[in-house]
């Protein structure tokens, strides 16, 4: 692991409630700033590095993380429980697709797949994992979010297609620093605005890009596959799936595919 500043010319500017902490290669980000967190780093604590040689995601699958890609961890310390700091995963696809639609063109559609992926145009573009330690008394001790972007490229043999902002037409002038700039400010307004007026308008919003919501999707659980029409998602961030025969069942957790 290896400690390097940002490469030569590209200054980063992050609003003064972050505190950054860069490396050219690390084996996770996630990993490095739970370890941070442990030894006390403080909220808005934020690890960037440039590549990732044991990177994963949800599920400890492994992500790959090639340069020229957006990989960032980021340490929070809500005044909460851990079903409503769950809600944060929602607050930064937020943040990632506005910061994607600020640097991105016009015309690219970007939606939000449950529970925590960004798309392009129907494509992953961002996948988002949550890592959390409580206190014995249930309240968040610290909790990581872990963010990637695909700027420059992205996999070609994943189960669910995925993109790239390039490879949709993104200039190549957009670096991930970029990306972690425009992350940044938004994530920043709108774990605000949660703070301020808590789940509600930002489960609408989300809900109002929400990908095939109200079509006929595919929910993979541990030990069975449930398919049905996405109705809805609760208050509390719990996709509500209408399963033919069986009634509405409520969904904490599962993997999303759509018909086709």
């Amino acid at each position: 692991m290896t400690s390097a500043p940002p490469e030569r010319g590209a200054e980063v500017k992050l609003p003064p409630a972050y505190r950054l902490v860069a490396f050219d290669s690390v084996e996770s980000t996630n990993d490095e700033a739970i370890r941070l967190a442990e030894a006390g780093a403080d909220d808005g604590t934020l690890v960037w590095a440039r590549e990732q040689t044991k990177g994963r995601g949800r599920m400890g699958r492994s992500f790959v993380s090639p340069r020229g890609n957006l990989y960032i961890s980021l340490v929070l310390r809500p005044d909460c429980g851990i079903a409503t700091a769950a809600q944060l995963s929602f607050v930064a696809a937020l943040a990632v697709g506005d910061g994607i639609g600020s640097v991105a063109p016009a015309m690219l559609e970007i939606t939000y797949k449950w529970p925590n992926d960004v798309l392009l145009n129907g494509r992953k573009v961002s996948g988002i994992l949550l890592e959390s330690k409580t206190t014995p008394e249930g309240a968040i001790d610290w909790l990581v979010l872990g963010i990637g972007i695909n700027v420059a490229s992205h996999p070609e043999d994943t189960e669910f297609p995925a993109t790239g902002l390039h490879f949709e037409g993104t200039p190549k002038s957009v670096t991930e620093v970029d990306l972690l700039q425009a992350f940044s400010r938004h994530f920043l307004a709108w774990v605000n605005r949660w703070l301020d007026d808590g789940f509600a308008p930002i489960r609408q919003t989300w809900l109002s890009h929400a990908h095939g919501r109200g079509e006929d999707i595919q929910v993979r659980l541990p030990k069975e596959t449930l398919s049905g029409t996405f109705a809805d998602m609760d208050k509390d961030g719990v996709l509500l799936l209408d399963v033919p025969g069986a009634g509405q069942r409520r969904i904490a957790a599962g993997d999303v595919f759509f018909p086709g």
